[in-house]
């Protein structure tokens, strides 16, 4: 017993990929959002003055 014959627009799952793609780019711009804002975060709690070599050595 053969399946059944379907058209192939009938066959397809979804249609074309336009909300995906919408998501894809939001996702991405929410991911960027975030590193800026940990870079932000990072830049304001860095020391004013790097430590040198020295103060970290160990006798």
């Amino acid at each position: 017993m053969a399946a059944p014959k379907v058209p192939e627009t009938k066959a397809r799952q979804g249609r074309k990929g336009v909300p995906v793609l919408i998501v894809l780019i939001a996702g991405i711009i929410l991911a960027m959002g975030a590193w800026w804002i940990a870079e932000i975060y990072g830049v304001a709690i860095a020391p004013e003055q790097p430590v040198s070599d020295a103060e970290h050595t160990i006798d």
